[in-house]
Protein backbone atom coordinates (compact mmCIF):
# COMPACT_ATOMS: atom_id res chain seq x y z
CA UNK A 1 0.00 0.00 0.00
CA UNK A 2 1.64 3.42 -1.08
CA UNK A 3 1.83 5.81 1.77
CA UNK A 4 -0.02 8.99 0.71
CA UNK A 5 2.42 11.82 -0.38
CA UNK A 6 -0.83 14.05 1.05
CA UNK A 7 0.37 12.45 4.65
CA UNK A 8 4.12 14.72 4.73
CA UNK A 9 2.58 17.69 6.76
CA UNK A 10 1.31 15.04 9.10
CA UNK A 11 4.10 13.39 9.42
CA UNK A 12 6.20 16.35 9.70
CA UNK A 13 3.99 17.66 12.70
CA UNK A 14 5.85 14.97 14.83
CA UNK A 15 9.02 16.34 14.54
CA UNK A 16 10.68 18.69 17.39
CA UNK A 17 10.24 22.14 16.51
CA UNK A 18 11.30 25.19 17.47
CA UNK A 19 8.34 26.86 20.27
CA UNK A 20 7.98 29.39 17.64
CA UNK A 21 8.34 27.43 14.54
CA UNK A 22 9.08 29.74 11.33
CA UNK A 23 7.83 28.89 8.37
CA UNK A 24 11.02 27.76 6.40
CA UNK A 25 11.69 25.10 9.85
CA UNK A 26 8.19 23.80 9.28
CA UNK A 27 9.18 23.73 5.04
CA UNK A 28 11.96 21.68 5.93
CA UNK A 29 10.65 19.08 7.61
CA UNK A 30 7.87 18.58 5.26
CA UNK A 31 10.32 18.44 2.34
CA UNK A 32 12.49 15.66 4.73
CA UNK A 33 8.92 13.92 4.99
CA UNK A 34 8.21 13.68 1.44
CA UNK A 35 11.43 12.41 0.57
CA UNK A 36 10.84 9.77 3.28
CA UNK A 37 7.73 8.77 2.22
CA UNK A 38 8.69 8.49 -1.58
CA UNK A 39 11.72 6.15 -0.71
CA UNK A 40 8.99 3.95 1.29
CA UNK A 41 6.98 3.81 -1.77
CA UNK A 42 9.91 3.41 -3.87
CA UNK A 43 11.01 0.03 -2.17
CA UNK A 44 7.20 -0.92 -3.57
CA UNK A 45 5.78 -4.07 -2.36
CA UNK A 46 8.80 -5.45 -0.74
CA UNK A 47 8.57 -2.53 1.84
CA UNK A 48 7.57 -1.80 5.49
CA UNK A 49 3.62 -2.17 4.80
CA UNK A 50 0.85 -2.14 7.70
CA UNK A 51 1.33 -4.91 10.43
CA UNK A 52 5.27 -5.45 9.68
CA UNK A 53 7.98 -5.86 12.61
CA UNK A 54 10.61 -3.16 11.26
CA UNK A 55 13.90 -2.94 12.09
CA UNK A 56 15.42 0.60 11.33
CA UNK A 57 19.11 1.00 11.48
CA UNK A 58 20.87 4.16 11.75
CA UNK A 59 17.26 6.02 12.66
CA UNK A 60 19.28 9.64 14.01
CA UNK A 61 16.97 11.85 14.75
CA UNK A 62 14.02 9.69 13.92
CA UNK A 63 12.91 11.82 10.76
CA UNK A 64 12.48 8.57 8.46
CA UNK A 65 11.25 6.64 12.08
CA UNK A 66 8.19 9.07 11.60
CA UNK A 67 7.28 8.36 8.21
CA UNK A 68 8.15 4.36 8.90
CA UNK A 69 5.52 3.87 11.77
CA UNK A 70 2.73 5.80 9.09
CA UNK A 71 3.69 2.70 6.94
CA UNK A 72 3.29 -0.09 8.93
CA UNK A 73 0.29 0.75 10.98
CA UNK A 74 -3.40 1.84 8.82
CA UNK A 75 -4.57 5.16 8.89
CA UNK A 76 -7.34 6.13 11.75
CA UNK A 77 -9.65 7.48 9.15
CA UNK A 78 -9.88 4.10 6.88
CA UNK A 79 -9.18 0.77 9.02
CA UNK A 80 -9.47 -2.64 7.72
CA UNK A 81 -13.20 -4.38 8.59
CA UNK A 82 -11.15 -6.29 11.29
CA UNK A 83 -9.92 -3.21 12.98
CA UNK A 84 -6.68 -1.44 12.96
CA UNK A 85 -3.44 -3.38 12.22
CA UNK A 86 -0.32 -1.65 13.66
CA UNK A 87 3.53 -2.52 13.49
CA UNK A 88 6.48 -1.47 15.17
CA UNK A 89 9.37 0.15 14.44
CA UNK A 90 12.50 -1.17 16.49
CA UNK A 91 15.24 2.12 15.64
CA UNK A 92 19.01 2.02 16.82
CA UNK A 93 21.31 4.49 16.55
CA UNK A 94 24.87 4.87 18.48
CA UNK A 95 25.43 7.96 18.40
CA UNK A 96 25.59 10.27 21.18
CA UNK A 97 22.58 11.33 22.83
CA UNK A 98 24.13 14.97 22.58
CA UNK A 99 24.61 14.64 19.20
CA UNK A 100 23.09 17.39 16.75
CA UNK A 101 21.69 20.14 16.34
CA UNK A 102 19.72 22.91 16.85
CA UNK A 103 18.50 19.72 18.66
CA UNK A 104 20.09 16.71 20.52
CA UNK A 105 19.22 12.82 19.27
CA UNK A 106 17.99 12.36 22.62
CA UNK A 107 15.84 15.86 22.50
CA UNK A 108 14.20 14.84 19.18
CA UNK A 109 13.70 11.06 19.70
CA UNK A 110 12.03 11.74 23.11
CA UNK A 111 9.73 14.43 21.23
CA UNK A 112 8.52 11.44 18.71
CA UNK A 113 8.03 8.75 21.53
CA UNK A 114 5.73 10.94 23.36
CA UNK A 115 4.06 12.26 20.12
CA UNK A 116 1.27 10.39 18.32
CA UNK A 117 3.22 7.65 17.07
CA UNK A 118 5.49 7.07 20.47
CA UNK A 119 3.67 4.12 20.85
CA UNK A 120 4.80 2.35 17.73
CA UNK A 121 8.42 3.65 18.25
CA UNK A 122 11.47 1.81 20.36
CA UNK A 123 14.74 3.89 20.24
CA UNK A 124 17.63 2.40 21.56
CA UNK A 125 21.10 3.61 21.51
CA UNK A 126 23.53 0.88 20.38
CA UNK A 127 25.63 -0.30 18.20
CA UNK A 128 23.64 -2.50 15.45
CA UNK A 129 26.05 -5.82 15.49
CA UNK A 130 26.19 -5.60 19.42
CA UNK A 131 22.33 -5.45 19.75
CA UNK A 132 21.50 -8.10 17.17
CA UNK A 133 23.80 -10.29 19.08
CA UNK A 134 22.65 -9.28 22.28
CA UNK A 135 19.05 -9.85 21.50
CA UNK A 136 19.39 -13.27 19.50
CA UNK A 137 15.15 -14.11 19.89
CA UNK A 138 13.67 -10.93 17.91
CA UNK A 139 12.97 -11.27 14.44
CA UNK A 140 11.50 -8.26 11.89
CA UNK A 141 10.10 -8.37 8.70
CA UNK A 142 12.33 -5.78 7.21
CA UNK A 143 15.26 -4.15 8.13
CA UNK A 144 15.84 -0.93 6.66
CA UNK A 145 19.32 1.44 6.16
CA UNK A 146 18.04 4.60 5.01
CA UNK A 147 20.72 7.24 4.45
CA UNK A 148 22.69 6.06 6.87
CA UNK A 149 25.89 3.96 5.26
CA UNK A 150 27.75 7.13 4.81
CA UNK A 151 27.41 7.82 8.42
CA UNK A 152 29.17 4.73 9.30
CA UNK A 153 33.19 4.93 10.79
CA UNK A 154 34.11 2.54 8.61
CA UNK A 155 33.84 0.73 4.71
CA UNK A 156 33.43 -2.77 7.17
CA UNK A 157 30.37 -1.34 9.54
CA UNK A 158 27.97 -2.64 6.13
CA UNK A 159 29.11 -6.31 5.84
CA UNK A 160 29.41 -6.58 9.19
CA UNK A 161 25.34 -5.22 9.49
CA UNK A 162 24.43 -7.34 6.51
CA UNK A 163 26.10 -10.66 8.20
CA UNK A 164 24.47 -9.79 11.36
CA UNK A 165 21.12 -9.77 9.80
CA UNK A 166 21.16 -12.94 8.36
CA UNK A 167 18.33 -15.00 9.55
CA UNK A 168 17.14 -11.98 11.37
CA UNK A 169 15.22 -10.39 9.04
CA UNK A 170 13.13 -11.54 5.77
CA UNK A 171 14.37 -8.44 3.32
CA UNK A 172 16.49 -5.56 3.46
CA UNK A 173 15.56 -2.13 2.33
CA UNK A 174 18.61 0.21 1.44
CA UNK A 175 18.58 3.89 0.41
CA UNK A 176 21.69 5.92 -0.18
CA UNK A 177 23.05 8.76 -2.44
CA UNK A 178 23.82 7.27 -5.22
CA UNK A 179 26.46 9.70 -6.69
CA UNK A 180 24.66 10.14 -9.56
CA UNK A 181 23.06 13.77 -10.79
CA UNK A 182 19.94 12.92 -13.31
CA UNK A 183 19.48 17.35 -12.85
CA UNK A 184 22.79 19.11 -13.68
CA UNK A 185 22.00 21.09 -10.87
CA UNK A 186 22.40 18.45 -8.19
CA UNK A 187 26.48 17.74 -9.57
CA UNK A 188 27.60 20.29 -7.07
CA UNK A 189 26.07 17.91 -4.46
CA UNK A 190 28.12 15.05 -5.70
CA UNK A 191 31.23 17.31 -5.98
CA UNK A 192 30.37 18.43 -2.36
CA UNK A 193 30.42 14.78 -1.10
CA UNK A 194 33.56 13.67 -2.62
CA UNK A 195 35.15 16.71 -1.50
CA UNK A 196 33.91 16.04 2.22
CA UNK A 197 34.50 12.17 2.14
CA UNK A 198 37.77 12.85 1.18
CA UNK A 199 38.55 15.33 3.94
CA UNK A 200 37.01 12.85 6.51
CA UNK A 201 39.07 9.89 5.86
CA UNK A 202 42.18 11.72 6.97
CA UNK A 203 40.90 12.24 10.94
CA UNK A 204 40.90 9.72 13.02
CA UNK A 205 37.51 10.30 13.99
CA UNK A 206 34.27 12.20 12.80
CA UNK A 207 31.16 13.53 13.73
CA UNK A 208 30.56 15.05 10.05
CA UNK A 209 27.05 13.51 8.06
CA UNK A 210 29.42 12.11 5.23
CA UNK A 211 32.52 9.75 6.91
CA UNK A 212 32.26 6.72 4.74
CA UNK A 213 31.47 7.80 1.27
CA UNK A 214 30.42 4.19 -1.04
CA UNK A 215 28.68 3.99 -4.66
CA UNK A 216 25.52 1.41 -5.48
CA UNK A 217 28.13 -0.75 -7.12
CA UNK A 218 30.25 -0.65 -3.77
CA UNK A 219 27.14 -1.59 -1.90
CA UNK A 220 25.96 -4.65 -4.11
CA UNK A 221 30.02 -6.22 -4.04
CA UNK A 222 29.42 -5.79 -0.35
CA UNK A 223 25.78 -7.46 -0.92
CA UNK A 224 26.69 -10.11 -2.66
CA UNK A 225 29.69 -11.36 -0.37
CA UNK A 226 27.56 -11.39 2.80
CA UNK A 227 25.24 -13.77 0.76
CA UNK A 228 22.57 -11.75 0.14
CA UNK A 229 21.09 -10.29 -3.39
CA UNK A 230 19.31 -7.44 -5.31
CA UNK A 231 15.70 -8.35 -5.25
CA UNK A 232 14.96 -4.75 -6.93
CA UNK A 233 16.44 -1.50 -7.68
CA UNK A 234 16.03 1.92 -8.77
CA UNK A 235 16.90 5.38 -8.29
CA UNK A 236 14.57 8.51 -6.63
CA UNK A 237 15.46 11.93 -7.37
CA UNK A 238 14.88 13.82 -4.73
CA UNK A 239 12.33 17.00 -5.22
CA UNK A 240 13.53 20.67 -5.23
CA UNK A 241 13.21 21.46 -1.89
CA UNK A 242 14.87 19.03 -0.48
CA UNK A 243 18.03 20.91 1.35
CA UNK A 244 20.71 18.18 1.85
CA UNK A 245 22.36 18.94 -1.61
CA UNK A 246 22.87 22.97 -0.19
CA UNK A 247 23.52 21.66 3.19
CA UNK A 248 26.40 19.85 2.32
CA UNK A 249 27.93 22.59 -0.94
CA UNK A 250 27.56 24.97 1.78
CA UNK A 251 29.68 23.11 4.35
CA UNK A 252 32.51 22.60 1.53
CA UNK A 253 31.99 26.03 0.17
CA UNK A 254 32.42 27.58 3.53
CA UNK A 255 35.97 29.29 4.46
CA UNK A 256 35.76 26.55 7.38
CA UNK A 257 36.34 23.75 4.80
CA UNK A 258 39.30 25.49 3.65
CA UNK A 259 41.24 25.85 7.39
CA UNK A 260 40.43 22.00 7.85
CA UNK A 261 42.22 20.97 4.92
CA UNK A 262 45.53 23.23 6.14
CA UNK A 263 45.56 20.83 9.07
CA UNK A 264 45.73 18.05 6.67
CA UNK A 265 49.39 16.17 6.47
CA UNK A 266 50.79 15.93 2.58
CA UNK A 267 50.98 17.97 0.09
CA UNK A 268 49.73 16.48 -2.10
CA UNK A 269 46.49 15.24 -0.46
CA UNK A 270 46.01 19.19 0.51
CA UNK A 271 46.24 20.08 -2.69
CA UNK A 272 43.81 17.32 -3.81
CA UNK A 273 41.45 18.81 -1.09
CA UNK A 274 41.40 22.48 -2.63
CA UNK A 275 41.16 21.23 -6.32
CA UNK A 276 37.85 19.27 -4.99
CA UNK A 277 36.17 22.17 -2.95
CA UNK A 278 37.18 24.46 -6.21
CA UNK A 279 35.41 21.91 -8.31
CA UNK A 280 32.52 22.34 -6.18
CA UNK A 281 32.58 25.96 -5.52
CA UNK A 282 32.17 26.28 -9.75
CA UNK A 283 29.53 23.55 -10.32
CA UNK A 284 27.62 25.29 -7.52
CA UNK A 285 28.45 29.08 -9.17
CA UNK A 286 26.61 27.55 -12.66
CA UNK A 287 23.83 27.38 -11.03
CA UNK A 288 23.18 30.52 -9.49
CA UNK A 289 25.28 29.89 -6.17
CA UNK A 290 24.36 27.04 -3.49
CA UNK A 291 20.79 28.32 -3.36
CA UNK A 292 20.67 26.95 -6.74
CA UNK A 293 21.96 23.39 -5.67
CA UNK A 294 19.87 20.45 -5.98
CA UNK A 295 20.20 16.72 -4.26
CA UNK A 296 21.50 13.94 -6.01
CA UNK A 297 19.53 11.29 -6.64
CA UNK A 298 19.40 8.21 -4.15
CA UNK A 299 19.75 4.44 -4.71
CA UNK A 300 17.28 2.59 -3.31
CA UNK A 301 17.09 -1.35 -3.51
CA UNK A 302 15.82 -4.23 -1.44
CA UNK A 303 17.91 -6.98 -0.66
CA UNK A 304 16.84 -11.35 0.04
CA UNK A 305 19.09 -14.18 1.38
CA UNK A 306 20.77 -15.52 -1.62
Amino acid sequence: MPLPVSDAPQIASYAIQPSAPSPTSLAIEVSQAVHRINLINAWGPSGPSPGHQVLEIGCGQGTCTAALAAAVSWPPASPPAQGPINGHITALDPASPTYGAPFTLAQAQSHLSAGPVGSLITFHRADPVAFLAANPAPRWDTAILAHCIWYFPSPSTLPEILTALRGRVSRVCIAEWALRASQPSAAAHVLAALARATLEAHKVESEENIRNVVTPAGIKDVVRECGWRVESEGFVVPERELADGRWEVGSVVDEGFVQEVERVEGDRVRALLRSARDATVSAAEAVGGVRGVRSMDVWVATLVLD
